[in-house]
């Protein structure tokens, strides 16, 4: 992938709709064995417990054979309780982009950062720390429009990000973030998949 300008410091590795849209088992049979997880506009609209698809998602990645760890600059409260459901290991207050918690998340998981992938839904904090830890990283369209207004304001600073990107990278999988947000019909097709390998 060809990258121009200061700006391709901030390109995710691959941009996909929905974390519910990727194919991890594709991902597993490539080597990676690993996979750290934002939670709010990730997982979950923000601030939302633990839902179905969180959790079936989670019992196919460790029954295939992924480590799960969930990365996120929320507090232990909101944290803990959600890795403890979806039985994944965590790192609460990350300072994400700050990149030395990427790492302690791979040496939670003991794997090579090499054979961990990154889903997050923010490029300037999830997608640029991952790249500054040299982690494969994969942005994701955030599950729902209400967030903090700290983030409303970067996301408009992402669409200018994402707009070069489209230009720079024109072969990588896309998806538009000023259409808004569709429905979650393909992900329930994903977790019927889930559930008959479960």
């Amino acid at each position: 992938m060809k990258q121009k300008g200061f700006l391709s410091a901030f390109y995710p590795d691959a941009w996909i709709d929905c974390t519910y849209s990727i194919d991890f088992g594709s991902w597993y049979e490539r080597g990676f064995r690993g996979v750290i997880f934002d939670i709010d506009n990730t997982l979950v609209p923000h601030g939302a417990p633990v839902d179905k698809r969180a959790l079936t998602l989670f019992e196919y990645l460790h029954q295939i054979g992924f480590s799960t760890c969930l990365l996120s600059n929320n507090q232990l409260s909101r944290v803990k309780p959600f890795a403890n459901i979806v039985k994944s290991v965590f790192v609460e207050n990350a300072y994400k982009p700050l990149i030395k918690n990427y790492l302690k998340a791979c040496e939670m998981m003991k794997l090579e950062k090499e054979r961990v992938l990154f889903v997050g839904d923010q490029l300037f904090t999830d997608i640029w720390g991952s790249k500054r830890a040299g982690i494969y990283n994969i942005l994701v369209k955030p599950l729902h429009p209400k967030e903090k207004i700290q983030i409303l304001l970067k996301r408009k600073l992402e669409w200018v990000v994402l707009y070069f990107f489209r230009k720079h990278c024109p072969d990588a999988k896309l998806i538009t973030v000023l259409d808004g947000y569709e429905s979650y019909e393909d992900d329930e097709k994903n977790l019927e998949n889930y559930h008959e390998i479960l």
